[in-house]
C-alpha cells in the first residue's frame, strides 16, 4: 500500500502543480483582455499561481478535519523555500548577487511577516480572528508591493533602459501587449485548471492521511517534508530558470514573495473554512527552524550576496532539520 499512495501522492502533486501552472497562464491573458497592467498582473497572479499548491491543500485539509496540516505546509514550504531553494540557487550559480538594496523592503517584510505567524501560533492555534488579520496583512503588504515597485517609464519597445529583450516569465508581463482578445478557450482552460487543483489537491490531502497511515507516523512528517518540497518545485523552477540567465534578483525575490504569502495567506485562509491548530512537531521543530532559516537568511543577505560556501551551509542546515523531522536524533 505504500507504494500505491506514494504513486498517489506523486502523480496528485503534479497535477495540482501543472494545474496552478495553467490557471495562472489563463488568468494573466484574460487580464490582459480586460486591459489589466501587466505589472499588476505579475505583482497578484503569479505570487498566488505559485503558492497555489499550498493554499489549495490547506484549505482542502481543513475541510476534510485535518486541521494540523496549514501550519506545517506552510513551514514547511517557507523552510525548504529558503534552506533548500536558495542553498541549490548559490550552488548552482557559484554566488548570488543583487543590486537592490533588499534591507530597505523585501527583509523587513519577510521577518514582519514571520514575527507575526509566530504570534498567531504561539497557541499552537488559529482561529477565525486571527486568520482575518492575517488575510489583511496579506492586503496591506500586496498593496504596498504594488506602490513601491511600480517600474519607471518604459521605452516605446515595452523595454526597460538597458533591459534585454529576453524575459523569464515573471519578466514578460512588462513586455506583452494589452489588447489581446478574451478567448474562450481561456475561459475553459480556467474552469478546467480550477477543476483540476480541486482534485489535485483532495487526492494529494488523502495520501498524505494513508501514507502517515501506512508508515505509524505523524501526518505532519509526510507534510513537512515530502509535501513542503513538492510544493516548493515551482520556485525552485523559476530560481534555477532565474540564476542560468543571471536574474538573481528573481531568484531572490520569488522567495520573499512566496515565505509572505505562506506566512499570511496560507495560515490565513484555511482558518476561514474551520479550526486551524499547530501540534507539537511542527511546533517544536518547525517553529525554531523557520525562525533559525530567516534570521540565516535576514542577515545572511546583507552584504547582497550569497556565496557558494552559504549555499551549501543552508542546504546542510536543511539536512539538519530533515532529519530531526524523522527522528533520527
Amino acid at each position: 500500500m505504500f507504494f500505491v499512495w506514494a504513486g498517489v501522492f506523486c502523480i496528485s502533486l503534479f497535477v495540482l502543480i501543472k494545474a496552478a501552472d495553467y490557471f495562472t497562464e489563463a488568468a494573466e491573458k484574460i487580464g490582459l483582455a480586460f486591459k489589466l497592467s501587466p505589472f499588476v498582473l505579475g505583482v497578484t497572479i503569479v505570487s498566488v499561481g505559485t503558492a497555489m499548491p499550498e493554499l489549495a491543500t490547506s484549505v482542502m485539509a481543513v475541510i476534510k478535519g485535518q486541521m494540523f496540516m496549514p501550519p506545517a505546509t506552510a513551514l514547511g514550504s517557507n523552510i525548504a523555500n529558503i534552506l533548500l531553494v536558495v542553498g541549490i540557487a548559490a550552488l548552482v550559480a557559484g554566488r548570488l548577487t543583487v543590486k537592490r538594496n533588499l534591507l530597505n523592503i523585501d527583509l523587513p517584510l519577510l521577518a514582519a511577516a514571520t514575527v507575526l505567524i509566530l504570534a498567531v501560533v504561539w497557541d499552537k492555534a488559529v482561529n477565525f480572528g486571527e486568520a482575518v488579520v492575517l488575510i489583511l496583512a496579506y492586503v496591506v503588504y500586496a498593496a504596498y508591493i504594488l506602490k513601491s515597485r511600480r517600474p519607471d517609464k518604459l521605452e516605446p519597445e515595452g523595454i526597460w533602459p538597458g533591459q534585454e529583450i529576453s524575459a523569464t516569465r515573471e519578466q514578460r508581463f512588462y513586455f506583452i501587449k494589452k489588447d489581446r482578445p478574451l478567448n474562450l478557450s481561456l475561459v475553459i482552460v480556467l474552469v478546467f485548471s480550477v477543476i483540476a487543483i480541486y482534485f489535485g489537491a483532495d487526492w494529494c490531502v488523502r495520501s498524505v492521511i494513508n501514507l502517515a497511515a501506512v508508515l505509524q507516523i505523524k501526518s505532519s512528517v509526510v507534510v513537512l517534508l515530502a509535501l513542503a518540497v513538492g510544493t516548493s518545485l515551482p520556485e525552485l523552477a523559476v530560481a534555477l530558470t532565474s540564476v542560468k540567465k543571471g536574474k538573481f534578483e528573481i531568484a531572490l525575490g520569488n522567495v520573499f514573495g512566496a515565505n509572505v504569502f505562506n506566512s499570511l495567506m496560507v495560515m490565513g485562509v484555511p482558518a476561514l473554512f474551520g479550526r486551524v491548530a499547530v501540534d507539537t512537531l511542527t511546533f517544536s521543530v518547525g517553529v525554531p527552524f523557520l525562525v533559525g532559516a530567516t534570521c540565516l537568511y535576514f542577515f545572511g543577505s546583507f552584504d547582497k550576496k550569497i556565496t557558494r560556501a552559504e549555499g551549501i551551509m543552508y542546504l546542510t542546515v536543511y539536512g539538519l532539520f530533515a532529519a530531526k523531522i524523522m527522528g533520527l536524533f
